[in-house]
């Protein structure tokens, strides 16, 4: 499997998930399987098929985010010199050519995007068109609703 590239911020994410569903959630479920347990038939038990199917979400999230962990290549972009080049991790301000509106984008891994929480995955169309870019650059990206100009007015390596 390829390295999955990750911000230092989602690997910590990760982690906390998968702590939290190990030492939290995975203890909960076991209660919640004995208690149902005690109630008699298991076959005609609600609340423990319930539980189950908790169970086999949990342990599956568990080996996802394990995995995940494993293959990631985890990039602290506060490391990196700031050239003024859009690359993974760095925090871009864009301004659209047309509105002249400003919108400011993480461009950060898979797992870890959020466009409403201003975080761009490197696969979109949007982080494909600005990577190798510079300050200054008018960047043309393709979207659902055309073809939208901006420019990118700073990068920063937060």
């Amino acid at each position: 499997m390829n390295k999955i590239p990750m911000t230092k911020q989602g690997e910590e994410a990760l982690r906390a998930e998968l702590s939290r569903l190990k030492q939290v959630e995975r203890p909960r479920i076991i209660q919640a399987i004995a208690e149902a347990r005690e109630h008699g038939d298991l076959k005609e038990n609600a609340e423990y098929h319930a539980a189950r199917e908790q169970q086999g979400f949990c342990e599956g999230r568990i080996k996802d985010i394990e995995a995940k962990l494993s293959h990631a290549h985890v990039i602290d972009i506060s490391q990196i010199e700031n050239s003024g080049k859009v690359i993974f991790g760095v925090t871009v301000t864009l301004i659209n050519l047309d509105t002249d509106q400003e919108v400011t984008y993480q461009i950060v891994g898979e797992d870890e995007a959020d466009v409403k929480g201003g975080k761009l995955s490197v696969t979109s169309p949007i982080a494909r068109a600005l990577i190798g870019k510079e300050v200054g650059d008018e960047v043309d990206v393709t979207t659902p609703g055309g073809i939208v100009s901006y420019e990118i007015d700073a990068v920063e390596h937060l």
